[in-house]
């Protein structure tokens, strides 16, 4: 006989379908009646990435309606950010470097491709446009070939304080006020910059487990809070039909996979904070790419009886837990120094 428990572990994998088709068509009937009501296709841009010869282009495509540009929206709160409709299999027109290109953005509507354009180190612009709609503009980080170190950094607990240990308080932090009422974590961006040194036209990515919705407040927040210009890589938390939302491990543990196979001349310097599974990510890329990480960051925001600041030894790498990034810093000062180009 089979135990309840049994049983829904049995069901479990038919009630993910039912949902993701139940998500999927309530996103279709709001967009049947959005375009009765003039609404037309609009494009998010995000920064991009160009490595070499390679640009990863990145944007998403929503419903908006006439007259408002959802890339323009500033100062609202974080759930409003959330009631978007996406609109998969959109064509969208990208210029870069002189040259057009004609995508078409994919699940969830986003546009995550790699365009053929060799840029020259620094940054450069990308422009998309949808039909009705005039162009909006992004930026691309090009790496330069002769930077060495590179930066990885989490935003929740690490850039900003979320709390994310602290559920009610997180979630009001994150979906009731805008970027302008965060506060960033003391230290990190001093860090991030120390880290780099010199170098011209380094590697920054700021890795996120938070939706793409966010991604405009939390570049203006990284701006306006001195952290170093990078490339942005969040999430989706809509639903899969094998699960029911987003894995953000996974996530994470691809995208730092891609990096190290996209730039394999970058050493890395992995900034995050122990409230989720950055410990266990960071250390699992350590010890599956020897060499290539010259130090891990980690911000305690757990309070465990008799763990303080403390610096460890994960195959040859510092990881280094402090509960801010100012004295991260200091623990990684000898380090840092010891790195070209400082």
């Amino acid at each position: 006989m089979t135990s309840p428990l049994g049983l829904l572990r049995r069901l479990r994998p038919t009630a993910i379908r039912a949902f993701f088709r139940a998500e999927t068509g309530l996103t279709a009937l709001a967009a049947r009646a959005a375009l009765r009501r003039g609404w037309t296709e609009a494009v998010l841009p995000v920064t991009g990435i160009a490595v070499g010869d390679r640009v990863r282009v990145l944007a998403r495509v929503v419903l908006a309606a006439p007259g408002a540009e959802p890339s323009e929206v500033v100062g609202v709160a974080g759930w409003r950010r959330l009631l978007t409709i996406e609109r998969p299999g959109a064509e969208v027109e990208v210029e870069l470097a002189g040259r057009r290109h004609e995508l078409c953005s994919g699940e969830g509507g986003f546009v995550d491709v790699e365009v053929q354009e060799r840029l020259e180190p620094g940054t450069a612009e990308v422009r998309f446009q949808v039909t009705g709609r005039r162009q909006v503009a992004a930026e691309v980080q090009v790496a330069s070939p002769q930077a060495t170190v590179g930066v990885v950094c989490d935003i929740d607990d690490t850039a900003w304080v979320t709390g994310l240990r602290h559920p009610l308080r997180a979630a009001w932090r994150t979906f009731a006020r805008g970027s302008e009422g965060r506060r960033a974590v003391p230290g990190t961006a001093a860090l991030l910059r120390e880290a780099l040194g010199s170098q011209e036209h380094p590697v920054v990515v700021y890795l996120s487990n938070g939706p793409w919705n966010l991604a405009g407040p939390v570049s203006r927040f990284l701006g306006r809070n001195g952290f170093p210009r990078g490339v942005l890589l969040m999430t989706d938390w809509g639903p899969r039909t094998d699960r029911w939302f987003r894995d953000g491990q996974a996530h994470k543990r691809s995208s730092l996979e891609r990096l190290a196979r996209d730039m394999p001349w970058v050493s890395w310097v992995l900034v995050g904070d122990d409230g989720e599974h950055d410990p266990a990510i960071y250390t699992d890329f350590v010890r599956s790419h020897p060499g290539r990480v010259v130090a891990v960051a980690m911000r305690q925001v757990r309070i465990i009886e008799g763990a303080g600041p403390r610096t460890e030894d994960v195959d040859g790498v510092p990881f280094v837990h402090a509960p801010d990034g100012n004295e991260l810093r200091g623990r990684l000062a000898e380090v840092l120094a010891g790195l070209p180009d400082r």
